[in-house]
């Protein structure tokens, strides 16, 4: 999946161009408390292409503090981790030095770019491009985040750099060691829990919160089983990320998801868990990456049985989306419990690839409707046709019906929990598409 990097700076307009890419304002909400956050990320799909784009924030070219290092430092990093940096200008003021130095570092690195002239209207406001080719970069598009102007032809060009969506090799799957994105909040103990895990010290660990900086794998061996972890920068709230080189960080840290097969959330038993911890398992959840819970500091903690039932009480609140997800009780500093990650990693990626015959599939579709009839829709009874399995790495099914869009998110869910009851997937995140028949019409009243 490409990773595309918004940079520019601040009032050029690039959240608009953002949300008008997705073709939605980005914000995440689900029936359950604790569960909304904001993000500055988001899945885009052109032609059947699938990409992340990222926008990174603007800094201050009025800013009076010597930020110059850090500007490089950000351009640099989006440019090092992405795979296409977009460059987003305003076009109403023209170049400015700061447009010219990120032109000259997107220049110098090489990389592939495209360049988004924003607040571009009309074709009357076209000539405006002009002023841009002294940045001396390829690829400039007029186009406009608010109205949508040239949208279509600048999504065009970007899809090129976007790769077509390549089909599992489950064989090649089944033989590599699973992957592991350590994720959680700054010095939750990620790094300490790597080092623990790998039985050496392979990563800087520090007390100050934000050390880590880049995705490292580690790899791993448990008895005679390989495993790669996978360290992540700390993931704060947006509010909160007020260091722009951090919002990089953010950046690798989703990367790191998109290349493991699972998620590992570290939390500080000490200070419980936080409404950021929902938000962070919400980036794996969104990925279908399956999650484990490790309550780190376990050692530290003074009244073990009261921060057991706290920890749980806080999980059926803030992570309701996530019901089952196991838990782990143990110690970075001292390895307590952290022999129980591994058995639940391999349980956990034995589901995560399981695959159901369509028969089985279809007998857990009829049991369910049998159990509980589908309501009345208005345009008559809903009608289940028939049931498979698309794809493993969460395992997906389809479910083809006469009126798709009408299926009540409940009974959604009660169709989800039918087959992980059915399949004993108890750890993986199972997603359900619900699809009208193609090449049929849709029963008549």
């Amino acid at each position: 999946m490409a990773l595309i990097a918004l940079v520019g700076r601040p009032n050029v307009g690039k959240s608009t161009l953002f949300n008008r890419l997705l073709g939605r304002p980005q914000a995440l909400v689900d029936d359950r408390p604790g569960v909304t956050r904001d993000r500055h990320y988001g899945e885009l799909s052109i032609t059947g292409r699938q990409g992340t784009i990222i926008d990174t924030g603007g800094f201050d070219p009025t800013d009076l503090d010597p930020l110059i290092g850090r500007i490089k430092a950000q351009a640099l990093a989006a440019l090092e981790e992405s795979d296409l940096t977009i460059l987003v200008v305003d076009g109403r003021s023209g170049p400015t030095p700061h447009d010219q130095e990120l032109a000259r570092l997107i220049r110098r690195s090489g990389r592939p770019h495209l360049v988004a002239v924003n607040k571009i209207d009309g074709p009357g406001q076209e000539g405006a491009v002009d002023e841009f080719h002294e940045l001396g970069l390829d690829g400039l598009w007029p186009v406009s985040g608010a109205h949508g102007y040239g949208l279509n032809d600048f999504k065009a060009a970007l899809s090129e750099f976007m790769a077509e969506p390549e089909e599992p090799d489950e064989e090649a799957d089944e033989a590599r060691p699973p992957r592991v994105a350590v994720i959680g909040r700054p010095n939750a103990g990620k790094s300490s829990l790597i080092n623990r895990l790998a039985g050496r010290d392979r990563l800087v660990v520090d007390s100050r919160p934000g050390t880590t900086r880049d995705a490292v794998a580690v790899p791993v061996t448990f008895g005679s089983r390989p495993y790669v972890f996978i360290d992540t920068a700390g993931v704060r709230r947006r509010g909160r990320v007020d260091e722009k080189l951090e919002k990089l960080s953010v950046l690798r840290a989703l990367k790191s998801l998109d290349q493991a097969d699972a998620a590992l959330l570290v939390v500080d038993a000490l200070t419980g868990l936080a409404d950021q911890d929902a938000h962070i398992a919400g980036y794996a959840h969104e990925r279908g990456r399956p999650l484990i819970i490790l309550a780190n500091k376990w050692d530290a903690v003074k009244d073990k049985a009261e921060t057991l039932k706290e920890l749980n009480r806080c999980l059926d609140l803030k992570l309701g989306f996530l019901a089952g997800t196991p838990v782990v009780a143990g110690s970075a500093q001292t390895g307590q419990k952290l022999n129980l990650l591994f058995d639940l990693i391999d349980r956990l990626m034995a589901q995560y690839r399981f695959r159901a015959p369509t028969a089985e599939v279809n007998r857990v579709l009829e049991k369910a409707v049998a159990e509980h009839t589908p309501p009345y829709v208005g345009r008559g009874r809903l009608k289940f046709y028939y049931a498979t399995q698309a794809a493993t790495r969460p395992p997906t099914f389809v479910v083809f019906a006469n009126h798709p869009d009408s299926v009540h998110f409940s009974y959604r869910r009660f169709l989800v929990n039918r087959l992980k009851e059915a399949f004993g997937l108890d750890l993986a995140p199972v997603r359900l598409f619900i699809r009208a028949r193609s090449g049929r019409r849709e029963d008549k009243k």
